[in-house]
């Protein structure tokens, strides 16, 4: 082993790691890969093992079991100053009493670099950052979105291995948010560092990542690039929380009629798409098998007459964003939410007919809640 992570751009592996706290499993047998030079985002709600693991990989928690990889060098052991990796955390952690200058240059400090090299390498930070006209002042005299550049400027004046980003853009106001997540893409970009970057946002996962690692209690969920977790979402939990809204799941029962399967619910039917009979195996007509129709949103359309493609649905409430209507409604006393024109605002009552886009749906298996098709 050598006495720390000497490249300046590296791949990273968790092999086989587990976390505990006490009798909590927090992360369970993690097996991911990072390229170098790719923006890795992990996703997942509160509690579910993403910020540990970004914390194990910065050496700020012991892992329980497993390695640890950072540009082929097992970090384990490694105390977190040696593994080359900078964080950026949700708070910034700016110092307060030192100008933006200063915060720039601390981490070269502490880490002997000749005070005339320290002088331009902010500068030249500075400037990627567009902070350069903020050098004299302090944390205080900034705004939330130039406190968080001079916490980026922080991790990326060192030079580091791999940039760990644990929620950066969290405390800053939604427009402030999209605008800097647009830089942080365009930046990193720029870099080539190996970033991993931590959120519950959807939104973030999709716009930033090359690929997306979706984590639910300890586990790893599904890993890939956005649109095709999108497209194809391994299982119901991942279809639910990759969207916004996430995606539609009508309970019904899989039946084979005639030679094409066919889904039903509460004396309704559709008729499935007849390549999906050759993946799927239709049960017992005695014992119906217990299927979700997953859509999302944008594929639910309404019709002005009722035909075999669609469902009687009745208005909830609908949500008038400006640029689209989102309409919450109740079919057969499930759940439905239809993505509409900004013009279309039906009153809570309304009774509609909805086509599901078959074409762009999916099955998934009621029991253990894994995509059929």
């Amino acid at each position: 082993m050598t006495d720390g992570v000497q490249t300046t751009n590296a791949t990273v592996a968790f092999q086989e790691v587990s976390k505990t706290f006490g009798h909590v499993l927090a992360v369970n047998k993690l097996n991911l890969e990072v390229a170098q030079g790719e923006f890795l985002v992990l996703l997942g709600p509160s509690g579910c093992g993403k910020t540990t693991s970004l914390r194990m990989l910065a050496g700020l928690e012991r892992i329980s079991s497993g390695t640890i990889r950072i540009g082929g060098t097992i970090v384990n052991e490694l105390p977190p100053r040696s593994r080359n990796v900078a964080m950026v955390f949700q708070s910034y952690a700016l110092y307060p009493h030192l100008s933006v200058y200063e915060n720039l240059a601390y981490p070269l400090r502490i880490r002997g670099l000749p005070k005339a090299s320290i002088g331009p390498r902010v500068r030249e930070v500075a400037s990627l950052l567009q902070i350069d006209s903020l050098l004299e002042r302090r944390p205080k005299q900034l705004s939330g979105g130039q406190r968080q550049r001079v916490a980026l400027g922080r991790a990326i004046v060192r030079r580091p291995a791999v940039f760990l980003m644990d929620e950066p853009l969290s405390n800053l106001d939604a427009q402030l948010r999209v605008h800097t997540r647009g830089e942080l893409k365009r930046l990193q970009s720029e870099l080539g560092v190996t970033t991993i970057y931590v959120t519950h946002d959807q939104a973030e996962a999709m716009t930033l990542a090359d690929r997306v690692a979706i984590m639910r209690d300890g586990l790893l969920q599904q890993v890939g690039p956005p649109r095709a977790i999108y497209d194809q979402p391994s299982n119901m939990f991942v279809a639910r929380f990759l969207g916004s809204p996430g995606m539609n799941f009508l309970k019904g029962v899989l039946r084979a009629d005639g030679g094409r399967l066919g889904w039903s619910s509460n004396g309704y039917s559709l008729q499935l798409p007849s390549e999906w009979t050759s993946a799927v195996q239709a049960a017992p007509a005695s014992a119906p098998a217990e299927v979700y129709l997953g859509v999302r949103p944008e594929n639910v359309a309404f019709v002005d007459q009722p035909d075999e493609a669609s469902l009687p649905a009745e208005v909830y409430v609908s949500e008038a964003l400006g640029n689209e209507t989102l309409v919450r409604l109740q079919v057969n006393g499930q759940d439905l939410v239809a993505r509409a024109d900004a013009n279309f605002e039906p009153d809570v009552g309304t009774r509609v007919w909805v086509r599901p886009d078959l074409r762009r749906a999916h099955l998934f298996d009621a029991a253990n809640e894994a995509r059929i098709i």
